[in-house]
């Protein structure tokens, strides 16, 4: 769901998300994004703090918050507060950053390659000890944290689950080290560009990805839930019932937990209908046997 309505339109497509018995929902988490830099876009954390007190049942995250424009202390008290909102309903999704208007809005230069590793990877690590400990100082070469107070701390314990995006072995290392969900989008340079075999090529291989990291950090790869965003790996996933289906299907067999994929927008990115994506996220529900779940609101 991308966070370009204004507030009784996002309230009212929240809701409805719950009711249709989701068990989860996301925002892009950018400055500005894309195509869509000169339209509507508002804030993912303010917009999940609203939607937290609207909903009742479904996790809600971000997909996801970066170093390009974030600052783990900063951003782990905002998911404090969130996760208080929501009962515990909170999941922090965070990536490394794509280069682009993000990058640059600080004035701050675009970072390639271990530079832009190792920032994520103190991103990372100064959240998840910001998010667990009531007190944490950290010096890294990239973030700076003096007695940051967190209280009185997270609902969910010993922290809110982090939601890890990652495809490179350097990411992938930090997802095996620190997530509770691996999430990829396939290629990250050019994502949704890609003929379908490709990507489903890519997806099988930064599976291997992470269970290879995982492996080398003596971590069980069983322990990480590994969530896939379809819409950036193949075009008009719900085009049609049985297509949605399968592509869950597949999604499946390679071993996936979760499936996520874009709310339909009127034109352009992600362009489709609410009776089109509603109908195939139900004809998958019932295909794999996990009927909807009735919200407490519906």
């Amino acid at each position: 769901m991308l966070p370009e309505y204004p507030w009784p339109e996002t309230r009212r497509i929240w809701i409805g998300l719950e009711q249709l018995g989701l068990d989860h929902g996301w925002t892009f988490d950018h400055h500005s994004w894309r195509t869509l830099r000169d339209g509507p876009w508002y804030d993912a954390v303010a917009t999940l703090s609203a939607v937290a007190g609207s909903t009742s049942r479904m996790r809600l995250g971000t997909m996801v918050s970066t170093p390009n424009f974030r600052h783990p202390a900063v951003l782990a008290k905002h998911v404090m507060t969130i996760d208080e909102l929501s009962g515990g309903r909170f999941v922090l999704g965070v990536g490394a950053g794509a280069p682009g208007p993000d990058t640059l809005v600080l004035g701050g230069a675009e970072l390639y390659g271990r530079e832009r590793a190792g920032r994520f990877a103190e991103f990372v690590e100064l959240s998840d000890l910001l998010l667990r400990n009531r007190r944490t100082t950290y010096t890294g070469r990239h973030f700076t944290t003096v007695d940051a107070h967190m209280v009185p701390g997270c609902v969910q314990f010993p922290r809110v689950p982090l939601a890890v995006a990652a495809a490179g072995p350097l990411a992938l290392s930090v997802a095996a080290r620190y997530a509770d969900t691996w999430v990829t989008i396939g290629g990250t340079h050019t994502p949704g560009t890609q003929p379908e075999r490709e990507s489903w090529q890519l997806l099988e291989k930064q599976l291997r990805g992470l269970i290879d990291a995982c492996q080398h950090h003596g971590r069980d790869p069983g322990e990480v839930d590994r969530l896939v965003n379809v819409s950036r790996i193949v075009t008009e996933p719900y085009s049609s019932e049985n297509r949605f289906v399968d592509i869950v299907g597949r999604c499946r067999e390679l071993g996936f937990t979760d499936v996520v994929v874009n709310y339909p927008r009127p034109e352009g990115v992600f362009a489709g209908t609410e009776a089109a994506f509603e109908s195939s996220v139900l004809a998958a529900s019932e295909a794999f046997n996990c009927p909807p779940v009735a919200s407490e609101s519906a």
